[in-house]
């Protein structure tokens, strides 16, 4: 399980434990209206994403209980992450209904290697620890947290049930060794990434930088992308829902090929993200590569 956990945690763990899931979901909704106010960076930032991704076409007020929806979305996760860690199989599974998962055991029964994208969208902390549960043992890349104590409950989160965590800096050589051993692998594709770290793809109908490294394993491994991303249903309760693998078409330009792949990726993320806008995380700087000068007059 890794690191000891802090006592302090602990004895929290235990204490919101018996405090009913309902109450917490009522309580993020009140937080998320405190976050509004009191964190000017992120919810800056939010309104700068809202305006590139929809422009005129979304009024002020349904922009605004977007973004207050994805404060109350992120406290909903940061308390049912707390609640999952140490959690058995078999409560984790109570809360999980699948959609399509036939695509998965079908992937699984070919033999080849499998790769799964999602994005920062719903509990993606859940869905990737219940297909670990359930189905196969994978890896996840995931960047360390700012705070060495946090990092280390949401490491040991993570790491249950077969999924094992890989940092993301230096990420690449780590994720070829895991295909060579036989391991699936998922990556969130939806953050904003260096002009060196990715390409250059059509998102909402804006430029923005996006991972590329799906694609490039994908293309030199053979591996069936699997996108999945998981829905929130009722009080604790969640749909994972696995969606039609990428496919993946070889030519004579590898640069071509990945590209295609990857705005392929950023296309099935763009249309959950639309059909359902509240569960994303508005609050990262997405498009912070291409359209830095929004971001600064927003701070």
């Amino acid at each position: 399980m890794g690191k000891k956990l802090p006592k302090s945690f602990l004895v929290f763990q235990k204490f919101i434990k018996l405090i009913p899931l309902s109450w917490h979901y009522k309580v993020a909704r009140g937080f998320a209206h405190l976050a509004y106010i009191l964190d000017k960076r992120h919810t800056k930032v939010a309104w700068v994403n809202l305006n590139i991704a929809f422009g005129d076409s979304k009024t002020s007020k349904e922009k605004k209980e977007l973004i207050l929806s994805s404060y109350e979305n992120l406290f909903i996760v940061a308390i049912e992450t707390i609640l999952m860690q140490g959690v058995s199989k078999e409560k984790l599974l109570e809360m999980v209904e699948w959609e399509n998962e036939e695509i998965l055991l079908e992937a699984i029964k070919s033999g080849k290697p499998i790769t799964f994208f999602t994005g920062h969208y719903c509990n993606w902390e859940l869905g990737i620890l219940a297909i670990g549960a359930k189905y196969l043992p994978l890896s996840i890349v995931g960047r360390p947290l700012d705070w060495k104590w946090a990092d280390n409950i949401l490491k040991a989160t993570r790491e249950q049930f077969g999924v094992k965590l890989i940092p993301k800096k230096g990420a690449m050589k780590h994720l070829i060794k895991e295909i060579k051993n036989g391991k699936a692998i998922g990556i969130a594709v939806d953050q904003n990434t260096a002009s060196k770290d990715g390409l250059l793809i059509d998102f909402f109908g804006k430029e923005a930088r996006h991972t590329p490294a799906i694609s490039i394993l994908a293309r030199k491994f053979d591996t069936i992308i699997i996108p999945v991303f998981d829905y929130r249903v009722g009080i604790g309760k969640y749909k994972v829902k696995f969606f039609e693998p990428i496919e993946i078409k070889k030519s004579k330009n590898i640069d071509d090929d990945i590209l295609i792949l990857t705005q392929a990726q950023a296309k099935i993320t763009q249309k959950i993200i639309e059909d359902e806008p509240k569960f994303w995380l508005w609050l990262h700087s997405r498009w912070k590569n291409r359209y830095e000068e929004l971001y600064k007059k927003s701070s």
